[in-house]
Parts: C-alpha cells; sequence; structure tokens
C-alpha cells in the first residue's frame, strides 16, 4: 500500500503549458465536450464557472474564443469544455471539424467571477438556456462531489428535448441526490417523443411552479441575452432582491439609459490626438482617444489575446505603465487588478498620453 506522505506534489497547470486534448464527446447536433490534460501532469484548480480562452489556429490566422469549463475542480486531473456551434460560427466549427485526441492547443486563463463559491447561500437555482448550461453543470457536479446534499432548483431551456445538453448525467445525479431539483422548458416536443415537461418560453408562472421559494434562492443564470433579459425582467416583477442575481454572457449587453447615466463624466474626443506607448514592443504611435488600446494595437502590427472584445471575457487584460484611460467593461475585470493597474485593452481608450506593457 502506497505511503501517501511520500507521493510526489502535483504541481498547478499554468497558462504556460499547452493543453492536449484527450477525448471528443458528441453531446447534441453540433455540440461536442472536448477533454483536455496537461502534457506534464499537472493538476487543474479553477472555480466552478469559470472559463478558458482557446487560441484556435484558424486558416486566416489564430482567433481567440472563450468557452465555459464544463467540468468540475473537483475532479482534476482533466479539464472540459462543452461548444456548440452556431450557424455564424467560425472557431466553435473549426475545433468540431478539427480538434482530436492529441491535438495540442493554448489556452489562457482560467478566468470569471460566475461562480457559486464567490456567493455561498443555503439554496440555489440555477437557470440556463442552450450551451449556457455548461457553467451550472460544473457547480453542480462540484456539489454533487462534496458528498453533501446541496439544495438547487435546475432549470434548463432547450429548444427540443433532445437538444437537452448534459440531460443524462444531470438526471443520474438527481437520483441519486435529492438536493438537485431537475425542470427542463422546451419549445416544442421531439417527433414521435412524448414529452411531459414544461413547453413554451420561460415565464413568471413557470418560475412560480418550479421553485415556489424563489425568493429565497441565490440565481445563477447564463444563455443568449435575449433570454437573460427575459429572465431578468421576470424576477424583478416579482419583487426579487436582484442584489442575489448573478449572469454570465459572452455576448454583448444592450446598453440603457440607466447603464450610460452611471458613466464617469470622461468622455473620449474622436478629434483628440494622443501618444500611446507599447512599452515591450518599443512602438510609440499617435491615436485618437476614440480609439481603443487592442485597436490600435492590432492597428500597429501587435498582438494582444482577445475574445470578445467588449470587456466580459478579460482575455485582452494587459498592464498600464503611465497614463489615464476611460475604460467601460462588463464585469471582465476585478476592482483588484484595476488597482494593481491592469485594464482591458478592448474596452479602454487612452485619455492624454499612455504606456502599457505591450
Amino acid at each position: 500500500m502506497n505511503d501517501l506522505s511520500t507521493l510526489p506534489d502535483r504541481a498547478i497547470w499554468s497558462d504556460n503549458e499547452m493543453l492536449e486534448c484527450v477525448s471528443v464527446i458528441p453531446e447534441v447536433p453540433n455540440t461536442a465536450t472536448f477533454t483536455f490534460r496537461a502534457p506534464s501532469g499537472a493538476l487543474f484548480d479553477f472555480l466552478p464557472g469559470q472559463f478558458l480562452t482557446l487560441e484556435i489556429p484558424m486558416p486566416g490566422g489564430t482567433v481567440h474564443r472563450t468557452y465555459t469549463i464544463s467540468s468540475s475542480p473537483s475532479r482534476p486531473r482533466s479539464i472540459s469544455i462543452t461548444t456548440k456551434a452556431q450557424p455564424d460560427s467560425l472557431g466553435t466549427r473549426w475545433l468540431l471539424d478539427n480538434l482530436t485526441p492529441g491535438t495540442r492547443v493554448r489556452a489562457l486563463g482560467p478566468a470569471g467571477v460566475f461562480s457559486h463559491l464567490n456567493h455561498p447561500a443555503e439554496k440555489y437555482l440555477f437557470i440556463s438556456a442552450g450551451s449556457g448550461i455548461t457553467p451550472v453543470m460544473s457547480m453542480t457536479t462540484y456539489m454533487f462531489d462534496l458528498g453533501l446534499e446541496p439544495d438547487i432548483v435546475f432549470v434548463n431551456c432547450a429548444r427540443r428535448p433532445g437538444e437537452i445538453i448534459f440531460r443524462e448525467r444531470l438526471e443520474h445525479m438527481a437520483s441519486r441526490v435529492p438536493g438537485i431539483d431537475l425542470k427542463w422548458v422546451v419549445e416544442r416536443p421531439d417527433r414521435y417523443a412524448p414529452w411531459i415537461g414544461f413547453q413554451g418560453q420561460f415565464n413568471q408562472l413557470m418560475l412560480g411552479l418550479m421553485a415556489p421559494d424563489y425568493l429565497e434562492r441565490e440565481v445563477f443564470c447564463c444563455g443568449p441575452e435575449p433570454f437573460m433579459r427575459a429572465v431578468r425582467e421576470a424576477l424583478q416583477g416579482l419583487g426579487y432582491d436582484m442584489d442575489r442575481y448573478h449572469q454570465e454572457s459572452f455576448q454583448a449587453p444592450a446598453a440603457t439609459e440607466a447603464d450610460l447615466t452611471e458613466l464617469d463624466d470622461v468622455v473620449p474626443d474622436e478629434s483628440a490626438q494622443v501618444e500611446l506607448t507599447f512599452a515591450a514592443s518599443g512602438v510609440t504611435v499617435k491615436v485618437a482617444e476614440t480609439d481603443t488600446i487592442l485597436a490600435a494595437a492590432r492597428a500597429n502590427g501587435l498582438n494582444i489575446p482577445s475574445g470578445c472584445t467588449f470587456g466580459v471575457c478579460g482575455t485582452c487584460k494587459i498592464r498600464k505603465l503611465s497614463g489615464e484611460v476611460h475604460m467601460v467593461h462588463n464585469g471582465g475585470i476585478s476592482e483588484d487588478d484595476i488597482e494593481a493597474g491592469y485594464i482591458l485593452a478592448c474596452c479602454s481608450n487612452p485619455i492624454g498620453k499612455v504606456s502599457v506593457d505591450v
């Protein structure tokens, strides 16, 4: 029998090391789970609900795409993402068509603050649509693996029953743990297959039937922006405390008049030309204040990794060495990072003379 005290410590994976794909599992149409390991044998440490940004070698050049981790840190020897290709997908389509066991890719992260561990509660309500199920799948698996009985109402919406991702795995967990209460909502049933669950669009009436104690639950929501907007409006209309509502999206949220009034008084001036220095590259350029630092870098042949390009994913985080920027992000950077001098290049405009570590 091995003496555990003599076993070597495993290193924790960092994004300096490439990931090696070890399996590709089809889930539903145009959707697959890709599982990776670290070639060095390092273990993966992350918060359930966080994401990775993959560098995808497209024919026209490398692109960066952000994917939520669908596996749980309670199973640290591998890490998985589950991706669904939309009709206009490029990076995800490449993964589905080309990524096979043995292929190595570079990934950045893990990153993100969308995790139940950041908001401990006795009861949770997870609401997702389509591939938005991935972060709450990770959170649910994590709680299941702890061996305790969680209190989760898990709502997932899909077009048809056959398009519910992870349905069998979730139903297995729910069959073993009474505290996982699954609620499926579909727009229409599969042909020749009876459907006895909820049907139609998610609404307030459904919410009341699924989770009568929703006012007592911490809510995590992920899906397309129109879906999340409908969920927010449903909760607000029922008097829910929106400080306990959390969402994750890699789509640009629509700005509202209230959002705009919360911005500071600094407004980038299109006519103002400022000096922007990329210190590590020794490049100094003149740009308009309305140009983002990411756009200026690309225009001058410099590569800053980026994903969403509107301040959600955090891929383009860089260090500001001097000067001031006007940054309007959507949650992709923490206050601690901002205080430490970091900015997101995709949503930062230089105000006056600025130098960055690029």
